[in-house]
């Protein structure tokens, strides 16, 4: 009995997200969607709402015979989606045994690094979530979006809305302050500029706090 190694799942190709899509069991809908409620389930704070998250992905996976688990990596966590058949669920692992073709199973890196071969479209799609931002909300938000992109791009090769709050901290504590010359009306506004960022892409803002 073994989990899942990140090795074992290589034979797909990845896009731009990091998820692996050589399959045609689970539709991209049902990927992204999946996606989408791990990341929510992982910002909740109430309980209740972390198990309602994880029971509506856990519903839309059944229909196709898919289950889900979180995979710990020192490189960020990772979520696979993998056939219901290769888990044992008295012991909780995925067995070996069971598996007939590693590449049926889907990963999607939740933190962590993009693939960097994918740059140019990630900072494209961040280049135009910065300019909604800056005609919507004003110069200094816009200005710190850009640097917000700037980071993610730079650093994770990652859309600006899937920051983690760890990454989050990072750019706040750390790269705004050694990095960005940023006007007092910038750094006033610099946290609800974070906010806006994850406001105007449509996904929940994460819970973070600035030490």
């Amino acid at each position: 009995m073994s989990d899942l190694n990140p090795a074992d799942a290589s034979d797909g190709t990845e896009d731009g997200d990091g998820v692996e899509t050589k399959t045609d069991e689970l539709p991209e809908g049902t990927i992204e969607e999946a996606e989408r409620l791990t990341r929510l389930a992982r910002q909740a704070i109430v309980d209740r709402e972390e198990a309602s998250y994880r029971d509506r992905r856990s519903t839309i996976l059944e229909d196709h015979d898919f289950t889900a688990r979180v995979r710990e990596e020192s490189t960020g966590d990772v979520l696979v989606l993998h056939p219901e058949e290769w888990h044992d669920s008295d012991e909780g692992v995925i067995r070996t045994d069971r598996i007939d073709d590693v590449s049926r199973a889907i990963e999607v890196r939740l933190e962590g690094a993009g693939d960097p071969d994918d740059w140019e479209a990630v900072d494209a799609d961040n280049r135009s979530l910065v300019e909604t931002i800056r005609a919507e909300h004003g110069d200094a938000h816009g200005d710190n979006a850009d640097a917000f992109a700037d980071f993610m791009g730079n650093h994770y090769a990652r859309r600006m809305d899937s920051a983690t709050t760890s990454e989050i901290a990072e750019f706040l504590e750390e790269y705004y302050v050694r990095n960005v010359w940023s006007s007092e009306e910038q750094r006033a506004v610099i946290e609800e500029s974070i906010g806006l960022v994850f406001e105007t892409a449509g996904e929940p803002v994460p819970e973070f706090v600035v030490q």
